[in-house]
């Protein structure tokens, strides 16, 4: 049995990540965390083989957080679970000791896949994020053009979902907000990238990055 921790700030994606460790037998849930230094404080004593990690936390960030957990929790291995996509937050959540990186959106599925590889000696990543990283190792950045969406956190988190295929409801469920806010999300995305429908902002979508 693989046991887990969760940190993660959002209280009713924090109960949803645990109802999805509860729900497999194949996992143990530790412990369940709202932030940083209240992990910090835990984890010692539980020494779990996975810890799932939000990176955007009240206070303390989650790379933050292994960074320091790294030398005491030798033998946990970190689990990313967060909205970002961009090239900075990848890589200082990798640098800092993380071992896997998926998304927000995943599927239980998707969760209950990538805690079994991590478990197993696998680095479990989102097919975005891993194209990300062997671009790192290649010492270049990807041949597509790069563009700044300059959009907000919340607006990423939404084009991001929607890329995946995924409906206004199943967004909102997803974000935990309502479908018209999910709507109004969408029109501000499509008036910032200058664009009319959703096929153009996910055109633009696919080559987005951060400088």
């Amino acid at each position: 049995m693989i046991s887990v921790s969760i940190i993660e700030d959002h209280s009713l994606y924090r109960n949803s990540l645990a109802s999805s460790i509860l729900e497999n037998k194949s996992f143990e849930l530790k412990g369940v965390y709202s932030s940083a230094e209240e992990a910090l404080e835990n984890l010692p004593n539980e020494c779990p083989d996975i810890a799932i990690v939000d990176i955007k936390l009240s206070n303390m960030s989650g790379i933050d957080l292994v960074m320091q957990s790294r030398e005491g929790l030798n033998k946990t291995l970190f689990l990313m679970c967060t909205g970002f996509q961009n090239d900075e937050k990848i890589f200082s959540a990798l640098q800092a000791g993380a071992s896997g990186y998926i998304i927000k959106g995943s599927t239980s599925t998707e969760i209950h896949e990538a805690l079994i590889e991590l478990y197993n000696g696998g680095s479990p990543m989102s097919p975005y994020i891993a194209r990300k990283v062997i671009s790192l190792i290649q010492g270049r950045q990807p041949a597509k053009q790069k563009v700044d969406l300059g959009l907000s956190e919340r607006e990423l988190e939404v084009l991001s979902l929607l890329s995946k295929g995924l409906l206004y409801k199943e967004i909102s469920e997803m974000l935990f907000i309502s479908p018209n806010t999910v709507k109004n999300h969408c029109k501000n995305i499509y008036k910032r990238l200058h664009v009319q429908n959703k096929i153009e902002a996910l055109n633009k979508f696919k080559d987005y990055s951060y400088n």
